[in-house]
């Protein structure tokens, strides 16, 4: 999706350029880490009785769940659980 004009998107472009890049980089942080609080949210939401194991698991799969092949994704899921 695209709906946001380019008069605009070059104005916020301008506008996050004008900050720092330690500024930037906490912006980054300070975002990941809200999207992980809601997925964690939304985990629980799912599945109240989820532990931590199946929480990380399942917090990992959201993520980067793409990311990896099944098989790759078994060994890291497996590691987690340790």
């Amino acid at each position: 999706m695209h709906d946001t004009s380019p008069e605009i998107e070059a104005h916020f472009r301008e506008m996050i350029m004008k900050k720092s890049g330690q500024e930037r980089l906490k912006m980054g942080f300070a975002m990941f880490n809200l999207a992980r609080k809601q997925v964690i949210a939304s985990i629980r939401w799912n599945r109240p009785d989820a532990d931590v194991k199946e929480i990380r698991r399942n917090l990992f799969l959201r993520f980067y769940g793409q990311d990896f092949s099944q098989e790759e994704q078994e060994k890291i899921l497996n590691r987690l659980t340790l």
